[in-house]
Parts: structure tokens; C-alpha cells; sequence
């Protein structure tokens, strides 16, 4: 659980995650990237969830995330589009197991990485607008 009063640190741990994502695009660590990039998203909607609703939403899904601040947030297709990649990034670059042979960090590239850092940011500057 989570108290209310704690959005600006989860707000802050996204930033963190965010700038991690950066960095590990920039060393090629494009599956981290990714996950990473997901991470941020997450967790800066989990923050405005806290400050605007005074609730802690226990899922991983920036989907789902989204879709609880619906009311609240005008979301147009490309942050409903972004959302669903950015969850598509939550398990996979992290376990082998989801993918049929080979190490995930294998099966990302630049572009990827770029992709989700790109709807991280769309998220972030978002949730900033309403936070800050």
C-alpha cells in the first residue's frame, strides 16, 4: 500500500526511471531501455492516481492505469497506443521464458528503445502537467 501523501515520491522515482531508460539506451541496453521507459510510465500515473484520487492502484498495466485517470485526463489514440506499448515492455525484456529461445536483450534494437522512451515522455510531461 501507499499513502497519499507520498505522489511526489513516485512522481520522482518515475523521473529516476526515466533518465535510467536514457541511459541505457545510450549503452545499448535496449531491452532495459524499454523496460525501463515502462517503469517510468507506470509510475508516474500511479502519482497522479495518488494525488488526484487519493489511491493506490496495485496493477502493472499503464493501460489500465490510463484508463482510471480517464475522467480526469483527455486521452486521445496516441497515449491509448502508447500506454499498450509500454505494457507490452513490462515482462519480455526481463525473462527469457517469454520468448522462444535466445536472451531477450536479443530481440530489441534502437528504434525499440526510442519508441518507448518516446511514450514515456508523452506520459511524463503529461502527468507533470497535473502534479507540478
Amino acid at each position: 500500500m501507499s499513502s497519499a501523501s507520498r505522489y511526489k515520491d513516485w512522481f520522482s522515482e518515475a523521473e529516476d526511471d526515466f533518465k535510467a531508460a536514457l541511459l541505457l539506451k545510450e549503452g545499448k541496453m535496449y531491452g532495459k531501455a524499454c523496460f525501463f521507459a515502462q517503469q517510468a510510465a507506470k509510475k508516474a500515473l500511479k502519482a497522479l492516481l495518488l494525488k488526484l484520487y487519493k489511491t493506490y492502484e496495485d496493477t502493472h498495466s499503464v493501460m489500465k492505469l490510463l484508463s482510471k485517470l480517464s475522467g480526469f485526463l483527455k486521452l486521445d489514440d496516441k497515449l491509448r497506443a502508447c500506454a499498450q506499448l509500454l505494457d507490452r515492455h513490462y515482462l519480455p525484456p526481463r525473462y527469457p521464458n517469454m520468448w522462444p529461445s535466445g536472451a531477450p536483450h536479443e530481440f530489441y534494437n534502437e528504434g525499440d528503445a526510442e519508441e518507448a522512451i518516446d511514450c514515456a515522455r508523452r506520459i511524463l510531461e503529461l502527468v507533470r502537467r497535473h502534479i507540478t
